[in-house]
């Protein structure tokens, strides 16, 4: 990476204002997004038991979810205030009225299935639960990507990939927490897939992202990034040699896993923090990126004053 120097090493850009509610809505919006999906696939193949656990999975994420956006916002109004206009290009306006929308619909589905008194608003609900919940597990992603912070921007193709492998993992633990083991095996292979796409997905985007991926291997954003891999193989193996067979197995290999999922939801925050704190990450980047052409800037390299150039009778700069 180009060398790169800030005022006095003061950091170029201000540290994210997010508080602790944000990873953990990071969590929570692609768990309710992710089961809602689960929940209509499994009572479409006739696994009541599986979907009513999944629909409740559903529409616990997409309860909170709300609840930690209000917090982080201080006041109320200001989530309802985002919904008085929707605009197409911006994250939050969308993820606000995906949120929205995604709570109203699993709200119905789920009362539907656990009481079977909606069958019509049921049966449109359902569909529209597990529709929306796609980008609700993934719009966070460029919602963080959206933003100037190196380690997030530059990996703003990688993101969503991220969040979705860890949306279905998410899903999957939950369900297999809640779910008698016999009627437990699809979300068993949904938790198992979701991690093992979101351990291989993470470190494809670490490689990705080059220098830039420091944040990932130093301080609190690389511990939480340990934990989770540990959490997601312990977790795992419990789910794949214990949970068909013990309830006891499912409940805590779908817990231990939920945690690797919010744990690596966690580490992706981190890292922005770290990452924005560092000039080099800011500056870095930009230098390399005027040095290749791909976009305009100050001079290129550093200038050195010579001796004056008689053409013009002031002095030269040369650029090395």
């Amino acid at each position: 990476m180009t060398e790169a120097r800030s005022y006095h090493g003061q950091p170029v850009i201000k540290q994210p204002v997010w508080t602790w509610e944000i990873p953990t809505y990071f969590f929570t919006g692609g768990l309710g997004g992710a089961s809602a999906g689960l929940a209509y696939l499994a009572q479409w193949r006739g696994n009541d038991v599986l979907a009513r656990r999944a629909w409740s999975g559903a529409l616990a994420g997409v309860a909170v979810s709300p609840m930690l956006l209000t917090s982080d916002l201080g006041k109320p109004l200001r989530f309802v205030n985002m919904l008085r206009m929707f605009k197409v290009t911006s994250p939050m306006s969308v993820g606000s009225w995906l949120l929205t929308a995604t709570g109203a619909a699993t709200g119905v589905a789920a009362a539907d299935a656990w009481t079977g008194r909606l069958p019509r608003s049921g049966a449109v609900a359902r569909p529209a639960a597990a529709l929306l919940g796609l980008p609700l597990s993934t719009y966070t992603a460029a919602l963080i990507a959206n933003t100037a912070v190196p380690v997030w921007h530059e990996a703003r193709s990688m993101l969503p990939f991220v969040f979705a492998s860890g949306a279905a993992l998410s899903a999957g633990a939950a369900a297999v927490a809640l779910t008698p083991p016999d009627h437990a095996a699809p979300a068993r292979r949904l938790a198992l897939g979701g991690a093992a796409a979101e351990v291989v997905l993470e470190q494809l985007m670490e490689k990705r992202l080059g220098d830039l991926a420091a944040p990932y291997e130093e301080g609190t954003s690389h511990t939480l990034s340990r934990l989770a891999q540990a959490c997601l193989l312990a977790g795992s193996a419990m789910v794949a040699w214990g949970a068909g067979r013990s309830r006891r197995a499912s409940a805590a290999g779908g817990a231990v896993m939920a945690a690797g999922a919010l744990s690596a939801r966690w580490s992706v925050f981190k890292a922005g923090f770290a990452s924005a704190a560092d000039p080099g990450q800011v500056v870095g980047p930009q230098r390399a990126a005027i040095e290749r052409g791909e976009r305009r800037g100050a001079a290129r390299g550093h200038a050195r004053v010579s001796a004056p150039d008689p053409a013009r009778g002031s002095p030269a700069t040369s650029v090395y």
